[in-house]
């Protein structure tokens, strides 16, 4: 069983988004063993660090979104791996599995990313989790 915390990935300002410290305690405690997150957003990835802090069950497994299903860019594989690389030393290589931020189509028959974009960026993403697998 796996649980998603997302804020969505509707274009706005999320500024109103609650900080993942405030419900940290709730995601760990619930059932789901796996937890995917986002992590790669500009207004997310900076709590990483709450994860850092956090307690986190022997049982649990972090799948951070570690490309932003929202935009065009095409994260570098080198940053995917740095990204990877720093949940790896919170709960080790083998409770982190590589994920995206969100969907890349926030409901059937629309999506705001190319797919041309989106097939790029999960090439990054695959070549960003070999980089990382290959120094861990």
């Amino acid at each position: 069983m796996r649980m998603h915390v997302c804020w969505g990935n509707y274009e706005g300002p999320h500024d109103r988004d609650i900080p993942l410290e405030r419900i940290i305690g709730l995601i760990l405690k619930a059932r789901p063993a796996t937890i995917l997150f986002e992590s790669a957003n500009p207004r997310h990835e900076h709590e990483w660090v709450v994860w850092r802090d956090a307690a986190i069950p022997d049982e649990k497994v972090l799948a951070p979104g570690l490309i932003d299903t929202c935009t065009n860019y095409i994260e570098h594989p080198e940053l995917i791996a740095q990204r990877i690389e720093r949940f790896a030393s919170i709960v080790g290589a083998e409770r982190v599995i590589a994920s995206t931020d969100c969907g890349f189509g926030t409901f059937a028959g629309y999506g705001k990313l190319d797919p041309g974009v989106t097939l790029k960026k999960l090439h990054a993403l695959r070549a960003g989790a070999d980089l990382a697998g290959a120094r861990l």
